[in-house]
């Protein structure tokens, strides 16, 4: 049985209160990771282009303010 596996059965086991928490908790570290993804794509310099892109739109006057 793998790791995953054995969380899965463990979790069926929670109270509905417990799996809350834990949905919860998957949340947070989702929004997380998803930061430390961005951040680490930035550094890396994988948005430049899009930056560019957003930049050269805003000067040119394509785009709305929302």
């Amino acid at each position: 049985m793998t790791r995953l596996e054995k969380l899965e059965r463990q979790i069926r086991a929670l109270t509905p209160e417990e799996v809350r928490k834990l949905g919860e908790f998957l949340d947070e570290l989702r929004a997380d990771l998803w930061d430390a993804q961005i951040e680490a794509d930035v550094k890396a310099g994988k948005l430049d282009e899009l930056i560019a892109e957003a930049k050269a739109d805003i000067a040119a006057g394509r785009v709305k303010p929302l």
